[in-house]
């Protein structure tokens, strides 16, 4: 394949991906918006963007959408963030510079898989199944931090899980949980003790090509930089980021 070609066959995954993206959090909004590089800010108090309350904002590519827990806030968003550029619009530094913030969550990275470059992980460990809610996976929840077990969000996964032991114990696992608009959200784990050994990639790939044979798109969010090394591993591609952030009301 020539050099201009496989750009261009890039590109189009690339605009491929991210219209699939913005369609899934237009759905998620919970009110009538559409991204753009002029950030649509809209009341939206059921908000899949962030927490109840909070104000939610993703970007994807050079466009943003915002959505806000009441007019009010939405008026003292709107007007804090007309003068930014997109690129700026999850960096918690600079909203604290224009609005009132209390508290953030994030930014989290997210980023999507297209079938064509899925890199599947070196088979080195048996990968088996277990059904999502397993006493096992509780118990791998129970044996990290909270930070981390809230991070991962294995329990809310709807898929099978996809799991590796060492002996007898299970120390990694991964499933998704199924999103509007055929979207499989990733989410791993593996124990605090089995790390750096490539267990996340074998589980994860297991999960992702599962994700796949069911027609889904593949998402994956995350803030720590292992995880986000870990989904470009495995093909990823980073388009966007989403943050939550609580503003004092005007």
């Amino acid at each position: 394949m020539g050099e201009g070609v496989g750009r261009s066959a890039t590109l189009v995954g690339v605009t491929g991906l991210s219209t699939r993206a913005r369609a899934l959090w237009e759905s998620l909004a919970g009110a009538p918006v559409s991204f753009s590089a002029r950030p649509m800010v809209v009341v939206a108090p059921e908000s899949w963007f962030c927490p109840p309350s909070w104000v939610g904002i993703v970007v994807i590519g050079e466009t943003a959408a915002i959505t806000a827990p009441n007019a009010d806030i939405a008026r003292l968003v709107r007007a804090a963030v007309a003068p930014l550029p997109v690129s700026v619009l999850t960096e918690v530094s600079v909203l604290r510079t224009v609005l009132p913030v209390v508290e953030a969550m994030g930014p989290a990275a997210l980023s999507y898989l297209d079938a064509d470059d899925f890199r599947p992980a070196p088979a080195r460990h048996t990968v088996e199944m277990l059904r999502p809610g397993a006493e096992e996976l509780r118990e791998l929840l129970a044996s990290v931090g909270a930070k981390d077990a809230n991070e991962c969000g294995l329990d809310e996964i709807t898929s099978a899980a996809f799991v590796v032991r060492d002996g007898s114990r299970l120390v990694a696992a991964a499933g998704f949980c199924e999103w509007p608009g055929a979207v499989a959200h990733l989410n791993v784990l593996t124990a605090t003790d089995a790390r750096g050994r490539g267990l996340a990639r074998e589980v994860a790939a297991a999960a992702v090509s599962r994700a796949l044979d069911d027609g889904l798109l593949p998402q994956w969010r995350a803030r720590p930089e292992p995880s986000r090394r870990l989904a470009r591993t495995l093909g990823f591609r980073e388009l966007g980021a989403l943050l939550s952030i609580r503003v004092e009301p005007p």
